[in-house]
């Protein structure tokens, strides 16, 4: 079966620049790689395209291929796309991933793992924050061996499988080029070194857990759900990279009867019937102490009064909340008969009253449970 024209494997003009001809082929082989392009053919395709970019990319091959075709001035012709011509596992690894595999240093410095510690903090400790003390279980750099994982007086080899990098290549020709296979290297695991005598108070592995006491700051005005990040309390880094971080998460506990709403507090105030008739003036509880509030006579059921700065303090410093007194007016389950009298009267006497007389009406009822 004859060779298509290689300018038509890859879509280009003959006349095609060389940056032309390798973004098509980049394009193309994106499309056709046998790991990415699970369609029947797509295999064959890749190739072709290859061994077209191959000749096109090559000035010389190029030339060659305008002037002979596909047989070239040799036997055999091109002879396939084997060799330095196709350039090698990192052109194809360019071509799918912009750029040439890169492992970090598996001896570098690096920064241990964060830890997380969930608190449960009383609702007064969550408005008015608080000094504390928590034990946390925690790795901690192995005092034997400092963290080296060997036996004192020994120390780490470098890998002889690796050579140090924690990776090893396997390389695989194929009718397309040479293709690199790097992994993990299994003998260190991607430490890139080996211990052959290992500490025996961590085992080789540089760490060993404690209980810890850390002193935390708990903010005032923290609310439930939010985290406090401890520097430097984490896990201790690696090859002699920083520790990482401690993150506290707040639970904060209900409170009896204060309800929290950002840094606004909520209270419900049960009030009597004559209270919220007649009007009075109670001491109601905050957060802060008690405090005085006038309830004006005639307040229904839901009505809402606001104590200016008796709230949260904003976690941030922006300002302090308010509480808000949310009213409720209590019906009377337990009546005597006096009371029961009374309230019929009551109910004798409401109706539609004209609004002369409201003012006379109002004050009749008020005497009348002031027993005046």
């Amino acid at each position: 079966m004859s060779k298509r024209d290689y300018y038509e494997v890859l879509g280009v003009s003959k006349s095609a620049s060389k940056d032309e001809i390798k973004k098509a082929y980049r394009k193309l082989s994106k499309q056709y790689h046998p790991d990415l392009n699970k369609e029947a053919g797509a295999d064959e395709k890749f190739k072709e395209i290859a061994e077209a970019y191959e000749v096109l990319s090559d000035d010389s091959k190029r030339a060659q291929y305008d002037q002979f075709g596909h047989d070239g001035p040799s036997q055999g012709g091109f002879g396939g796309f084997g060799g330095s011509g196709f350039g090698g596992f990192e052109d194809i690894f360019s071509s799918f991933f912009g750029g040439g595999s890169r492992r970090s240093d598996p001896n570098a410095p690096r920064k241990g793992d964060d830890l997380q510690y969930r608190m449960n903090i009383s609702f007064e400790d969550a408005v008015f924050g608080k000094q504390t003390e928590i034990e946390i279980p925690k790795e901690e750099t192995c005092d034997t061996c400092h963290g080296s994982g060997a036996k004192p007086g020994t120390s780490p080899k470098t890998c002889s499988t690796c050579n140090g990098s924690g990776e090893v290549n396997q390389a695989v020709d194929t009718p397309f080029g040479r293709m690199v296979n790097r992994r993990t290297c299994s003998t260190c695991r991607g430490t890139g070194k080996i211990i052959t005598d290992k500490c025996s108070s961590c085992h080789g592995a540089g760490t060993v857990q404690k209980r810890k006491k850390i002193k935390v700051t708990i903010p005032a005005g923290v609310d439930d759900g939010q985290q406090l990040r401890v520097s430097g309390q984490g896990e201790p880094g690696i090859n002699g990279g920083p520790a990482g971080d401690l993150y506290i998460v707040f639970n904060v506990k209900n409170h009896p009867y204060f309800e929290r709403d950002g840094d606004d507090i909520y209270y419900e105030l049960k009030l009597t019937f004559p209270q919220a008739a007649l009007g009075d003036e109670i001491e109601v509880p905050t957060i802060h102490g008690k405090v005085k509030l006038k309830i004006p006579a005639g307040t229904q059921s839901g009505a809402q009064f606001r104590i200016k700065d008796k709230g949260v303090k904003n976690v941030h410093g922006y300002g302090t909340g308010h509480q808000y007194v949310i009213v409720k007016v209590m019906t009377p389950t337990k009546l005597t008969e006096k009371q029961k009298q009374l309230l019929r009267d009551f109910a004798e006497i409401s109706g539609d009253i004209p609004e002369e007389q409201g003012s006379s009406l109002f004050d009749k009822i008020k005497k009348t449970f002031k027993g005046e």
